[in-house]
């Protein structure tokens, strides 16, 4: 047994020895409080010997935990060197909320218990934050009133250390003297580390840890100069470097100034423009001002000046009469005032008397006394008068004053005057005038003087001078002396008429200085014979008046002629005595008879015949006398003389009769009796109309025969006299009386006319008239014809006939009259084509045309117009189909052979086959000879349209499989008179075939124009490259044609007169075609310089550059070089980006099971065929059947339902080994297709997969495309020569790097084979 002492040894040993293995933690450093400013970075230090435990920090009792970095503190983190026992806590942009009590803890172990650091304060000191202004909002304008005390609070809040508030106005502290500033101040300990610690203590570090809220109370007066001025609140502390200030704007108001009036410096003249001003300066707001004149406002305009502080207004003003002594105003005013302050002005204006005036008589006997009065309208200041006679200034007269309006003063004078003979015309003139303000104003009379005249006597013919009527005779009569001159009067005396007779016709009056005459113009009648003019002088002054006179003689012939019979009435054979008389005549005249209408025997010596004749008077009586020479020809009377007798005017009358049997040809004949006076030479006549009573009588002129056209009146002309004139007509029409009452279509004209009105063929016939008057009765006849206008009564349509057979189309019409010719036949169709040329044949018989066909033919079917013209508009029309039939011909023009899609099961093949054929053609499809049917499943829809002579079926195969669909399909079309079959191959997707038909359409001396026929497209967009090259170049050139789809290119830059090859391929996503026609190419060379085609080198999008002079060969090798190394690393870069991105894309499996429906079609998006082999057209409308002429299209569906097909347009007649038609995109903008002869076919890329590789070549313009201009080619960039070259290489347009390659595609859409 072991001692106790001994073990108690050996227990000390053991605990020694493991205490040397097992180190007690201990901390190195220790943390020590902490101040920084708000935003620093603090570090709070802890260092562990022995470290075996867990490090973390605890903030305010929370641990922050293990980790580095720190959770949910993302700006907290533990650095240092863990391996060395360095825990410091990293706090970055300290804030606010870092403030408080820190502590570094080491959790226990097994070989050590835990240990925790002394408590240390992180103190973060602030910067004062935006004050507070409680009474108004920060930043905006406050308004107060001047002198007026106001209080503003400004406070900020827990800002460590406490903050300093002071006040300014703008940059200025606010004053004394204007001002009482209080400041508050009131702090709360912050200090977790000893909450319950003496607001006075401080922390280890020395700095107060106190949060301090402080407020200033500032009461300002303020004053006008405080307006618009800023009052700041700063708050500051030893941590901001620059204060924090919030503040506002002051909007202090206060009255304006006193208004002062300028523009106003003493009197002013009346109608001056007096510009008056008023200002008031100064004010908030501005003074608002008004104008008023004796207190009434005028004005309420005035403008502010901010500038300068001011508000002014201006008052134009234009001075009247009315405005002497005016007070003018003007009224300054703000919100401030109760009552507007006021400058005023009183006005003096001087105005003059607008009138002068003479009242009182200016005309007087000579030798009295004449009373003026002078007066003036009212002035200021008053004016002086004054009297002139002439240029001498009477005596002087007294002036007097009277008040008047407006403080204005009226003058008047009076003045008396005696008149001599030499005053007359003198001016009496009274002056107004004011010598103070240098102004004179005048009135003027003209002062009368009469006296009477002296002398009268006549300028007259000789008295033994005779006139004859009509003559102008002048009589002038003359007065000498008198003021004012006297008047002349003519008066006429006559045995005749009764009394004297003033005369006022034809004078004329005139003066010369004292003497005034007055001249009597007189045309000579028969009451002048014999007659006395008397001139008569008189005078205002009383005394009797002068008088002279003259006798006239004058000769004239018969004043009139009048003739009176016998009877009224006379029947044709009865005798009937006239009685003619002519009027007083001087001399005596001879009577003459006549009868109107025969030819004239004789004419008395020295006769002049008159032709002409008043209207007749009382309606069988006409008066008239004629001067003219001739007289229409007319059978003399012989007549009895009756004798002379004295009559009026000194003249004489004559008298004669003759007696007539007369006839119903004398009915309105006139007899004439003629007046001859030989000394004058002329005649007088006057006529006696017959009337003649007898039964109607028909004219030589009555029509028997009257055309009119149908529908449109028909008058039947009636020519038929009697006399008395009344007649009574009755027409007939197939022995039934006309014109009955209420007949609606026939009228009775006033002549006896018949009129028909909306003629009628059944109105053509003979007409019966029956005249009859109160003398007797009288009848014949008329025959009307009716024409019409054609009409067609029938026409074969439509008119049917087998392809090589006779066909005959009649046309039957109804029309008068009946014309040779008038049927004419015209084939609708939208070309020019003879009829004759086409080996029709036109006839007519009668109403019947006929148009014969011999051996029809596909391009006789079509719409024949039947045309028919009389000469009676309008001309009648009606069309006839001639159908056609023949049997069906399946289209096989381009790309209807072969189909191309993706056998994934995924997409969907659309074949269509189009036929023409007439009757209508059904369809059948089969698959590798074995027709479809039923069992075939629903993946195979048929659809069949039907519109006029097309047909078209379409076939629809869903979810197509290179397995079980990549077959050759048949469709066969079937009509009554026929079959044709198409077979329709369906493949994968594959690069295109090769194009043909490689031609050259025009040649220019530095460009050729090319054109091609796209192959197969292989189901993808294709694109196409063009080959050339020329003797001595190093290798091929390439460009690509744009657009790419174009089948038209011209190619640029070449030399003039050099040969070149040029050949063309295809390509798509799938690859490349070998070039056209085997690739032997097309030799051709360009033309001369100064040869260029007529209409010049064709439009193209692009413009070549021009040519330049080739660099020598060292220079442009280099560049060539250089580029070419730039590209490939470029290209190389570029492969090796894409690699990366397709390995990431399929890294993801995103895009791997990305499957699309694709539909693929046989069926190229054209219009309606131009051509059927060499053939013309056929028209839809012309060689449609009658079973659809009627609905014009149809569709037939067995199972499913596809998208209706298009119609086409067969661009050539191609066989089976000929080439197919190909299209540009459709996405390429219409303006990219420069030429009429592009061909277009449907946009066939796959969507889905597809568009993820985008468009090839998007659809842009060329100002658009910043490549565009390299479009020529590598070599017509530069223009350089390539003779140099010695490598071969080929050199591509940059457009064929936007193409990818088939190694760029994913699997499944790189085709399959078969």
């Amino acid at each position: 047994m072991v001692p106790w002492g001994v073990r108690s040894m050996l227990i000390c040993l053991l605990l020694d020895l493991t205490a040397e293995e097992n180190f007690q933690q201990a901390f190195r450093v220790q943390p020590d409080d902490r101040t920084v400013h708000e935003g620093e970075t603090a570090l709070l230090k802890c260092e562990v010997d022995n470290l075996s435990g867990i490090v973390q920090w605890v903030k305010d009792g929370l641990l922050l935990g293990p980790n580095p970095n720190i959770p949910r503190f993302p700006r907290y983190r533990m650095v240092g060197e863990p391996s060395k026992g360095v825990y410091n806590l990293q706090i970055t942009r300290a804030q606010v909320e870092d403030h408080g009590c820190y502590e570094c803890q080491v959790g226990a172990s097994e070989t050590s218990s835990g240990i925790i650091s002394k408590h240390v304060l992180l103190m973060v000191l602030t910067s004062p934050k935006k004050p507070l202004i409680k009474e108004f909002e920060a930043n905006s304008t406050v308004t107060w009133v001047a002198g007026l005390q106001y209080t503003v609070t400004c406070e900020v809040e827990e800002v460590r250390p406490a903050a300093k508030i002071t006040f300014s106005m703008d940059d200025y502290e606010v004053p004394v003297m204007t001002s009482n500033v209080q400041y508050t101040q009131s702090c709360k300990t912050d200090n977790p580390c000893k909450p319950g610690a003496d607001e006075d203590s401080s922390s280890s570090s020395g700095t107060s840890p106190k949060l301090c809220s402080t407020k200033g109370v500032l009461r300002v007066i303020p004053q006008s100069s405080d307006n618009q001025k800023w009052l700041l609140c700063r708050a500051s502390n030893k941590v901001s470097l620059i204060p924090a200030v919030v503040g506002f704007t002051l909007n202090i108001l206060f009255p304006p100034q006193p208004p002062v009036i300028e523009g106003y410096n003493g009197p002013v003249k009346v109608k001056e423009n007096l510009k008056l001003t008023c200002i008031s300066v100064s004010g908030n707001p501005l003074a608002m001002l008004q104008w008023l004149k004796n207190g009434e406002v005028v004005s309420r305009k005035w403008e502010t000046d901010d500038t300068n502080q001011l508000s002014r207004s201006v008052l134009p003003l234009i001075l009247k009469m009315e405005d002497n002594m005016a007070t003018v105003s003007c009224q300054a005013s703000n919100r401030l005032l109760h009552l507007p302050m006021q400058a005023s002005i009183n006005l003096d204006v001087h105005f003059f008397p607008e009138e002068v005036k003479i009242t009182g008589p200016s005309s007087i006997q000579e030798n009295k006394s004449l009373s003026l009065s002078c007066s003036t309208s009212p002035s200021n200041p008053p004016m002086g008068l004054r009297w002139r006679l002439g240029w001498r200034e009477l005596n002087a007269t007294e002036v007097a004053f009277s008040e008047s309006d407006h403080g204005g003063k009226i003058s008047v004078s009076n003045l008396t005057y005696t008149a001599l003979r030499e005053d007359n015309d003198l001016s009496l003139i009274c002056e107004a005038y004011n010598e103070a303000i240098l102004f004179t104003k005048t009135a003027t009379v003209t002062l009368r003087v009469y006296y009477p005249p002296q002398r009268i006597w006549i300028d007259a013919p000789p008295p033994e001078k005779r006139f004859r009527a009509g003559t102008i005779v002048k009589l002038t009569c003359f007065a000498s002396g008198g003021n004012p001159l006297p008047r002349l009067d003519w008066y006429k005396t006559s045995e005749w008429i009764k009394g004297t007779r003033t005369v006022r016709d034809g004078i004329s009056p005139g003066s010369s200085g004292s003497i005034v005459s007055k001249e009597l113009i007189l045309t000579m009648t028969p009451s002048d014979n014999m007659a006395i003019y008397r001139c008569n002088a008189s005078s205002v002054s009383r005394t009797p008046a002068l008088t002279a006179y003259t006798r006239l003689h004058v000769q004239f012939p018969p004043l009139d002629v009048t003739i009176t019979a016998t009877d009224k009435e006379v029947r044709r054979g009865q005798s009937l005595t006239l009685t003619c008389t002519s009027g007083t005549s001087n001399p005596a005249s001879r009577l003459l008879w006549f009868l109107a209408g025969e030819k004239k025997e004789m004419q008395p010596p020295g006769y002049r015949w008159g032709s002409s004749f008043s209207a007749p008077r009382e309606g069988r009586y006409h008066n008239g006398r004629t001067h003219t020479d001739s007289i229409p020809a007319v059978f003399r009377l012989n007549a009895t003389d009756l004798g002379q007798k004295k009559a009026v005017y000194g003249g004489f009358n004559t008298s004669g009769k003759v007696t007539l049997v007369v006839s119903s040809a004398d009915h309105g004949k006139r007899v004439e009796c003629h007046a001859y006076s030989s000394v004058l030479s002329e005649a007088v006549n006057t006529f006696y109309q017959l009337t003649v009573l007898f039964p109607p009588e028909f004219s030589m002129e009555q029509l028997s025969k009257v055309s009119a056209m149908e529908h449109k009146a028909a008058c039947l002309p009636l020519m038929v006299s009697a006399s008395p004139p009344e007649i009574t007509y009755r027409w007939s029409f197939l022995g039934k009386v006309l014109l009955t009452e209420g007949s609606p279509r026939h009228h009775l004209q006033e002549n006896g006319s018949l009129e028909i009105w909306n003629v009628t063929r059944a109105d053509a016939g003979k007409y019966r008239i029956r005249c009859e008057n109160s003398e007797g009765h009288n009848e014949t006849t008329i025959v009307l014809s009716v024409m019409y206008s054609p009409s067609i009564r029938s026409i074969g349509d439509p008119t049917y006939v087998d392809l090589g057979g006779t066909a005959e189309v009649v046309c039957q019409a109804d029309a008068y009259p009946v014309r040779e010719g008038m049927f004419q036949w015209k084939w609708l169709d939208d070309g020019e084509h003879s009829l004759s040329e086409m080996g029709f044949n036109q006839s007519s018989e009668g109403l019947v045309g006929r148009l014969q066909i011999q051996k029809a033919q596909r391009t006789h079917a079509g719409v024949y117009e039947c045309q028919v013209d009389n000469g009676i508009p309008p001309a009648a029309s009606s069309t006839a189909r001639l159908v056609v039939r023949y049997p069906p011909e399946i289209m096989k023009g381009p790309g209807q052979r072969k189909v191309a899609a993706v056998g994934d099961e995924t997409s969907e093949a659309t074949l269509q086959c189009h036929a023409q054929g007439i009757p209508r053609v059904q369809f059948s499809w089969a698959k590798n000879g074995i027709p479809l049917d039923d069992h075939h499943g629903s993946r195979y829809t048929v659809r069949t349209e039907h519109e006029d002579s097309w047909h078209t079926s379409t076939l629809t195969i869903a979810h197509v499989s290179a397995v079980l669909d990549y077959a050759t399909f048949t469709c066969t079309a079937t009509n009554d008179l026929g079959t044709d079959t198409l077979d329709i191959q369906l493949l994968s997707t594959s690069r295109p075939d090769p194009p043909k038909g490689l031609v050259v359409l025009r040649v220019g001396h530095t460009w050729l124009t090319l054109q091609w026929t796209p192959g197969f497209d292989g189901g993808r967009q294709q694109s196409f490259r063009v080959r050339y090259h020329w003797p001595g170049a190093p290798s091929f050139m390439y460009v690509d044609v744009f657009p790419p789809q174009s089948s038209i290119f011209t190619l640029r830059g070449l030399h003039p007169n050099t040969p070149y090859n040029v050949s063309v391929n295809a390509r798509n996503v799938l690859g490349e075609s070998d070039f056209a026609d085997g690739g032997a190419g097309l030799s051709v060379t360009t033309a001369e310089r100064g040869r260029e085609p007529v209409d010049g080198e064709p439009e193209t999008p692009f413009q070549p550059e021009p040519e330049s002079p080739a660099l020598p060969f060292p220079l442009w090798l280099l560049g060539v070089l250089g580029g070419i190394l730039i590209v490939s690393n470029l290209s190389f870069l570029g492969f090796l980006l894409y690699r990366r991105q397709t390995r990431a894309v399929k890294g993801d499996g995103t895009e791997a099971g990305a499957r699309t429906k694709v539909r693929r079609s046989n069926n190229y998006t054209v219009s309606n065929w131009l051509k059927l082999c060499g053939q013309p057209a056929v028209s839809q409308k012309q060689s449609s059947e009658e079973s659809t002429s009627a609905k014009g299209s149809s569709t037939e569906t067995s199972t499913g339902t596809v998208a209706a097909a298009q119609p086409w347009l067969w661009l050539d007649c191609h066989t089976e080994s000929e080439t197919d038609a190909s299209t540009a995109d459709p996405n390429i903008p219409p303006g990219w297709l420069s030429f009429p002869e592009l061909h277009e076919y449907e946009e066939v890329m796959v969507p889905g997969k597809y568009e993820e590789m985008e468009p090839h070549y998007a659809a842009r313009h060329p100002r658009d495309v910043p490549w565009s201009h390299e479009y020529v080619g590598a070599y017509q960039q530069s223009g350089r020569s390539l003779a140099g070259y010695e490598e071969t290489m080929k050199i591509y347009d940059p457009v064929a790097d936007y193409l990818p390659l088939d190694q760029d595609l994913p699997f499944e859409e790189r085709g399959e084979l078969v």
